[in-house]
């Protein structure tokens, strides 16, 4: 019996583990809940912007060498200019950004990114500027349903 709880720890061992590369940068969202701008950010490690009331700082970027676009960790120090303790002081994931959330009644902020040497993303077009119906889609109608 104990034999085969130490097989299975073992063999656990290399799936668990899983490599990741240190990026120079990451690329940011600024979300500003009251006037609905969204700014992107693009940030080297150590190195800090300022947007609105906060002060936003890269301490690091992690990704996963083998598949660089599928996941990013970045750790973000973020201050309020009206606070003397960090807002948040802590890693981030990208696919999971509520994990480690900002929690700031008015603004925002979640990692997109690391930014990884000669990773070529797919070019994907603007969303279109007139709210979204195309040429053959029905014209909207008012039933009186809501």
């Amino acid at each position: 019996m104990i034999r085969l709880a130490a097989v299975l720890a073992l063999l656990a061992g290399p799936v668990a583990a899983q490599s990741v590369a240190d990026a120079e940068g990451a690329k940011l969202r600024f979300l500003d809940k009251l006037t609905g701008a969204v700014t992107d950010l693009v940030l080297n490690n150590g190195k800090s912007k300022q947007e609105g009331r906060l002060t936003i700082t890269l301490d690091g970027c992690r990704y996963n060498p083998e598949n660089p676009a599928a996941e990013a960790y970045a750790h973000v120090t973020v201050l309020d200019a009206n606070l003397t303790d960090p807002v948040l002081d802590g890693w981030m994931v990208a696919s999971s950004p509520a994990l480690s959330a900002l929690d700031h009644p008015r603004y925002d902020v979640w990692v997109l990114r690391c930014d990884v040497p000669d990773l070529e993303l797919p070019d994907v077009e603007p969303a279109p500027e007139d709210g979204g119906a195309g040429e053959g889609d029905p014209p909207a109608t008012d039933d009186g349903n809501g």
